[in-house]
C-alpha cells in the first residue's frame, strides 16, 4: 500500500487522474471501475479537461460502478447514474452500451445483484477508483461486512446517511438501502486507488492504513491488496 500526501485537493485530483488516462492510453478497451461522492470529483475534471485538450478517448473502455441507492430511478437528480452523468460521463466519450451502474429500481434486488455480480465476474477491473466514509466504509460496504461479500443490497449506517443528507433536501429523503460491490469484488480488481480528504476522514485513513485488519473498518480490507495507492491531503492524513 503507498500513501500519497499533497497540500491540496487539485494536485492530489491530478496525479490521481494521471492513473486513469495513462491506463486507458496504454489499454485503449480497459476495464475502470468509478465510484461517487465528493472525493473523486477534482479527478473527473482532470479526465474531461485531458479529454478536451488531448482528446483521450473512452469510446472503447467498459465501466462498472461501486454502487447505487435503492428505491429511486437513475432519473433522479441524486441518483449514482445521475452523478455520474453530470461529472464524467456526459463529457467524454464513453459509449453508454458500456457503462454498468446497478439498477436502484427492480422488482427482485437479488436477482439484480446476481446480475451484477455475474457481470464483475467476466470483466476484470484494471483499475478501481474508491472513496472511504468517515466509518471505514469502501462502497456501502459498512462497519461488520464481511470480506468475502460480493454484490448485495445494505442497509445503510445511519452515519453514512447522514453524511450524504447534504445532497438531499433532509435526511428523510436519503435512502435507506443501497446496492454495492462486496469487498471480495473489490478485491478481485488489478489496481485500487482510493482518494481521501479532509479531518473527517483522518480516523479512517489512520486505520485503513496502520490498523488491524477487521471487518469494523472496512477499508482495511485494503491491505490484503497487492497495488493500492492512497491519496489524501495533510489533514487526511494528519494521524499517521
Amino acid at each position: 500500500m503507498k500513501v500519497k500526501v499533497y497540500k491540496n485537493y487539485q494536485e492530489l485530483s491530478i496525479d490521481a487522474a494521471k492513473e486513469i488516462i495513462n491506463q486507458v492510453r496504454t489499454n485503449p478497451k480497459s476495464i475502470i471501475g468509478f465510484a461517487t461522492g465528493s472525493s473523486p470529483v477534482g479527478l473527473y475534471k482532470e479526465m474531461i479537461s485531458d479529454y478536451k485538450i488531448n482528446h483521450t478517448s473512452y469510446k472503447d473502455i467498459k465501466t462498472f460502478n461501486l454502487d447505487e441507492y435503492f428505491g429511486i430511478d437513475k432519473t433522479h437528480p441524486q441518483s449514482y447514474y445521475q452523478f455520474m452523468m453530470n461529472n464524467l460521463f456526459s463529457h467524454i466519450d464513453v459509449n453508454p452500451e458500456n457503462i454498468n451502474i446497478p439498477s436502484g429500481v427492480v422488482t427482485d434486488i437479488n436477482v439484480e445483484c446476481d446480475a451484477y455480480n455475474k457481470k464483475l465476474s467476466q470483466n476484470i477491473i484494471d483499475i478501481q477508483i474508491l472513496g472511504v466514509g468517515g466509518n471505514g466504509h469502501i462502497g456501502f460496504n459498512e462497519p461488520g461486512t464481511s470480506f468475502d461479500s460480493v454484490t448485495h443490497h445494505v442497509k445503510l449506517d445511519e452515519k453514512t446517511r447522514k453524511d450524504n443528507a447534504r445532497f438531499f433536501n433532509s435526511i428523510d429523503e436519503v435512502p435507506k438501502y443501497a446496492i454495492t460491490m462486496g469487498i471480495k469484488n473489490i478485491l478481485s480488481t488489478r489496481k485500487i486507488i482510493l482518494i481521501a480528504t479532509g479531518i473527517n476522514k483522518s480516523d479512517a485513513v489512520y486505520h485503513m492504513v496502520k490498523g488491524d485488519v477487521t471487518p469494523v473498518w472496512p477499508a482495511t480490507a485494503l491491505q490484503m491488496h497487492d497495488d493500492v495507492t492512497i491519496y489524501v491531503d495533510e489533514e487526511a492524513a494528519s494521524k499517521l
